[in-house]
């Protein structure tokens, strides 16, 4: 049986017209994960997020063993939302208990994208709408080159602080963890989350040399005749002036380096 506390702080009274939603909905996962993993022991501390906040302007740091916190909009509370939060947060709790949520780039973006991955696993394939977020070009290569870094800064990566889209963080790892799931589908929750970080580098090194890979080249494409057409046109449609085409232009095999 999992042992946890719900800390609701609501002296101003915040929370107070969606306090009944709040506590069925931390129940209800609380139930839904524990019937795919053993949850540590912990504290939940729910609050309201200030007027006009976004993800920028809260803590963008690593989750703390033992302690979820979140901050909740009362004005749109959505259950659903909440549910894929707190999901997302318990596998955090899980994660430290083995290798830890980690301290480099490498690791924050392998416990983001495995706990992106048991939110789609226990929400029926719903995938969290950040890590739906396409990374822009570059940002695998800078990955794999900054892998090991300890000074990243959390928010410039994962909350849109700095030259990245916010979000860009959440759906490398999603892509990440993908790959690396690839051609071994399923995988128990547990193993997934006990798993070191640098047993996904191969993953990235994949997805860096998708990147880099030459695409089709839709000028040539259009330049090139149709198999199936008229042999021959009318014969007011122009004259041949002997003018010979233009070869087509070699791919482009670089990709442009990341940046906005």
């Amino acid at each position: 049986m999992t042992v946890w506390t719900l800390h609701l702080l609501n002296a101003r009274h915040g929370l107070t017209r969606v306090l009944p939603d709040i506590r069925a909905t931390a129940r209800e996962t609380v139930a839904l994960v524990s019937g795919h993993a053993d949850l540590p022991p912990f504290d939940l501390v729910v609050r309201a997020q200030p007027p006009g906040a976004g993800d920028r302007d809260l803590p963008g740091g690593p989750p703390q063993p033992g302690l979820i916190e979140i901050a909740l909009n009362p004005d749109r509370f959505d259950p659903a939302q909440m549910q894929r939060q707190l999901i997302r947060a318990m596998h955090h709790l899980i994660r430290a208990e083995g290798p830890g949520y980690g301290r480099s780039l490498g690791e924050a973006l392998v416990s983001e994208g495995l706990a992106g991955h048991f939110v789609a696993l226990l929400s029926g394939g719903t995938v969290d709408p950040r890590a739906t977020t396409a990374p822009p070009s570059g940002l695998a290569r800078r990955a794999m080159n900054e892998w090991s870094r300890l000074d990243h800064d959390h928010a410039h990566w994962f909350l849109g602080k700095g030259d990245l889209r916010r979000w860009a963080g959440f759906g490398l790892a999603q892509r990440l963890v993908a790959e690396h799931l690839r051609g071994q589908p399923g995988g128990d929750a547990e193993p997934l989350a006990m798993l070191p970080a640098d047993a996904f580098r191969a993953a990235l090194r994949r997805l860096v040399a998708a990147e880099a890979a030459p695409g089709p080249d839709p000028e040539r494409a259009d330049r090139e005749p149709a198999e199936d057409g008229p042999e021959d046109g009318p014969e007011d449609a122009g004259t041949d002036d002997g003018a010979a085409a233009a070869p087509p232009a070699p791919d482009d095999a670089s990709s442009p380096p990341a940046g906005s």
